[in-house]
């Protein structure tokens, strides 16, 4: 039997974030990949109540998001049960009312930050208790230096989010960064598409995870700070995240197609 031949590398396939044509696919796009992400969160133990959201933008009108219906499960969500909100709270498509604590931060870290095509927000039991503490992601682990000098903390807690005013300290106190941790209440983090938002949120909580347990376990031993910076560089991209969201995409895509319902 000769030799295997290797296969050229023109050949094999690799998967990249899709171009569309029109406005209408890109809508189409962004709606399903949310539904999806939502349909995750759920399933991966996010959702706390009524509290927990992920936006997008339209690719039209760029001061309107897609986001979740106010009440309704994770788990649940199909595609045609999203809403539409523009930049003054009010649902412009759809048939469900919004979470107003959502349109309030959301709505100004999407005005701040017009390349943050999407932001994910939510309660989850290790970014909430990382955010007791007041501190930031210490860079303990390769998964952790994504984060590096590339998150903030905003160290204040006034109460339920419901003015523009805290929104925009929100926004502010982002800045050009990923992710925020809110101080007493949780994690939140942007990204060029649902898909780089998503994986930046479910890395960030696993993060706080990690650094909880090995803290409760002795003294993490810290990357340098040169190290650290290229490990950053290698991985902390928006790109990097969207590939290292695929298989979480394909896993819930086909084991739940009734996602994609219109």
């Amino acid at each position: 039997m000769p030799e295997p031949t290797p296969v050229p590398t023109e050949q094999l396939r690799f998967a990249m974030p899709p171009r569309h044509a029109t406005v209408e696919g890109e809508r189409q796009y962004r709606k399903e990949r949310l539904a999806a992400a939502l349909r995750l969160f759920g399933r991966l133990g996010f959702e706390e109540g009524v509290a927990g959201h992920i936006t997008v933008r339209d690719p039209e009108f760029t001061d309107c998001f897609w986001v979740n219906p106010f009440g309704m499960a994770f788990r649940h969500i199909t595609v045609r049960e999203l809403i539409l909100v523009n930049h003054d709270g009010k649902v412009v498509e759809g048939r469900h009312h919004v979470n107003q604590a959502a349109f309030v931060i959301h709505a100004q870290v999407h005005r701040a930050r017009p390349d943050a095509v999407a932001a994910a927000h939510s309660h989850s039991t290790y970014g909430r208790a990382l955010s007791s503490l007041g501190e930031l992601l210490d860079p303990i682990t390769q998964d952790a230096c994504a984060f590096y000098e590339a998150h903030v903390l905003y160290d204040r807690y006034t109460g339920v989010v419901v003015d523009e005013e805290e929104g925009r300290r929100i926004a502010a106190a982002l800045g050009p960064h990923k992710a925020v941790i809110l101080r007493n209440h949780g994690l939140l983090t942007v990204g060029d598409s649902v898909d780089a938002a998503a994986w930046w949120f479910i890395a960030m909580e696993r993060s706080c995870q990690v650094q909880l347990t090995a803290r409760a376990a002795g003294n993490p031993v810290p990357i340098g700070h040169h190290d650290a910076v290229r490990t950053r560089e290698q991985l902390g991209s928006d790109l990097v995240a969207w590939i290292n969201y695929q298989p979480l995409y394909q896993d819930i895509a086909r084991s739940e197609p009734d996602l994609f319902d219109y």
